[in-house]
């Protein structure tokens, strides 16, 4: 199962404000959020925590893009491969 972080858990873990997480989606420097309903969102909690590595482990901004790429493309092969289970 996967743990969706809200934003108020990204920002505690993350220490930055809302204004800078979504500054960083735009800079490609952190994944896009999950749409949880018509008016929420959220984040998968291994997402954050590989975005949180990169940044400690002094990962340069391209380094982050890629990790990034990286990561919304495993989302995207996990939901098909999870529509896949559905229908079989």
């Amino acid at each position: 199962m996967v743990s969706i972080l809200r934003l108020p858990i990204v920002k505690a873990q993350t220490g930055a404000s809302r204004s800078t997480i979504y500054l960083r989606i735009q800079q490609g420097l952190w994944p896009k959020p999950v749409r949880l309903g018509p008016r929420s969102v959220g984040w998968p909690a291994g997402e954050v925590a590989a975005i949180n590595a990169a940044r400690i482990s002094g990962k340069s901004d391209e380094e982050i893009r890629a990790l990034v790429v990286d990561l919304e493309a495993a989302r995207k092969l996990a939901g098909v491969r999870l529509a896949g289970e559905c229908h079989a």
